[in-house]
Parts: structure tokens; C-alpha cells; sequence
């Protein structure tokens, strides 16, 4: 089983308030925001890892998630090209922290691919790549190309609704995948045991499992009951802010 020694976040630019969104809830509150995102490093703290916190970035109000900018994988890093024009530089802001972690293993996705790690569900050695707004074919292709020489698998899934495949996914380990709306049916994951989120619910479809508890956002008891049932310590932080802007639990953190 996986074991997470690392997590890497970025504390919240003023910036924030100005983040892509697709959400229609309004801006986000920034002092709340930062609020909720010291809340999710103590949530965090919980779970036996090493935290680096980079600073706030005001060019880049998004910056905050910064899952989408890299993909760590247990033997490289890969630095990935954002589909969204205004996310690109994030990946400049955030490379010399991952070579401190990968010496000598960090790779780069290169144009025409786009690939935001939002897009990319580890299960194991192998990782789901979901096509979208904001991941190519071109992107997902280098992905797994790069996963094979180290390797590891990659495949390609298709989304029809959702911005980021893990929007509506979280592994938990254990065979145990959590899914909501299109994902329940979806052919490639009927192997593993998969726990249907209920769509009025579906925002809790995106959690974290690290090192044997869960964190996911507050305010949705059916999905926490069902994951609590697991036998998971449920872990619950507010992202209401983050909500705002198209961000989850998974987006405000690396873990490796």
C-alpha cells in the first residue's frame, strides 16, 4: 500500500478571489480562505507526513492548487503544462522545490500537450488520465509514456461533465474508489469496489486518503457515513472558498 512521506502546499494569494471558476457561488472570501486552508494543514498534520509550505504567489491567483502544476509519483516528478493559459508560470514557481524532492528525476510535458495533474488518479502503479478541458490527448500520451519508462502504467479515460477527473473520484486505497454522476458506470473502474456518492453530494466525491485517514470537505454525512464505514478515520475541513473557484480537497495539496 501506498505511503505518503511528503505533502506540499501553497499558502493562498489575495489573488484568489480572482481564481478561474465555472461555480456561479460568487467570490471567495479571502481571510476565510486562509482560514480554511490553515484548518486543512492541521488536518493534515494529522497524518504522518512532512509539510513544506510555499508562499503565497499574487501573479498567479490559482496557485493555491497546486496538485494541477505536477505529478509526483513514487519513483519521478512530472511537471505538467496547464491547459488553462493563465496557470502555465505555475509551473515555474513550483520547480525548484520539486527538484529538491527528485534529484534528477523530473520530467516535463511539453506543447502541444496540456495536462493539469487534477486530470491524473493514482490506483497503485497505474494511473487514470482523463481527457478534458484542460488535459489533451497529446498531454495524456507524454504522461504515460513517461510513466512507462519508470515503470508504471497510465490509460486514458474520457469525461463528459466534470472539469477534472477527480472532481468526481478519490482512490482510498484498499480497492475502496469513491465516485459520483458519470464515473459510477464508467466500464474501467468496475474492478475496484466502488462507492456511489449521491449526486446531491457529488462535491465530496473529491477526498484524500493519506496514510489511512481521509479528508474531505465538510457538510455531506452520506458520504462521510459511507466512508466511516470503511473503517477510515474521517477527517472533515471546510472548503467552502476553494468551492467558489472550481477547488477541492485533492487540489490543495502534492502528496509523494
Amino acid at each position: 500500500m501506498t505511503k505518503f512521506n511528503h505533502i506540499i502546499t501553497r499558502t493562498p494569494a489575495k489573488s484568489l478571489i480572482n481564481g478561474l471558476t465555472s461555480a456561479n457561488l460568487g467570490k471567495p472570501d479571502y481571510q476565510k480562505a486562509l482560514d480554511q486552508h490553515n484548518n486543512y494543514i492541521r488536518a493534515l498534520q494529522k497524518c504522518d507526513v512532512d509539510i513544506t509550505i510555499l508562499p503565497a504567489d499574487e501573479n498567479f491567483p490559482d496557485s493555491v492548487f497546486v496538485e494541477d502544476p505536477v505529478l509526483c509519483t513514487p519513483h519521478c516528478a512530472i511537471i505538467t503544462r496547464p491547459g488553462a493559459e493563465s496557470r502555465r508560470g505555475e509551473t515555474q514557481i513550483i520547480e525548484e522545490t520539486i527538484k529538491r524532492f527528485y534529484p534528477d528525476k523530473v520530467q516535463k510535458i511539453t506543447a502541444p500537450g496540456t495536462v493539469e495533474a487534477g486530470d491524473i488518479m493514482m490506483v497503485d502503479n497505474h494511473y487514470y488520465i482523463g481527457l478534458s478541458a484542460r488535459t489533451n490527448q497529446q498531454g495524456a500520451e507524454q504522461i504515460i509514456a513517461i510513466l512507462n519508462q519508470y515503470g508504471m502504467t497510465g490509460s486514458i479515460v474520457t469525461l463528459e461533465k466534470v472539469l477534472h477527473l477527480k472532481t468526481g473520484l478519490a482512490y482510498l486505497e484498499n480497492n475502496n474508489l469513491l465516485a459520483a454522476g458519470e464515473f459510477i458506470t464508467k466500464p474501467e473502474f468496475q474492478h475496484l469496489n466502488i462507492i456511489e456518492i449521491p449526486e446531491s453530494e457529488s462535491y465530496a466525491a473529491n477526498c484524500i486518503w493519506v496514510n489511512g485517514k481521509v479528508i474531505m470537505p465538510a457538510g455531506y454525512p452520506i458520504t462521510q457515513a459511507k466512508i466511516a464505514a470503511l473503517g477510515y478515520q474521517v477527517i472533515e475541513v471546510d472548503t467552502s472558498e476553494y468551492r467558489k473557484i472550481d477547488g477541492g480537497v485533492s487540489c490543495m495539496s502534492l502528496r509523494f
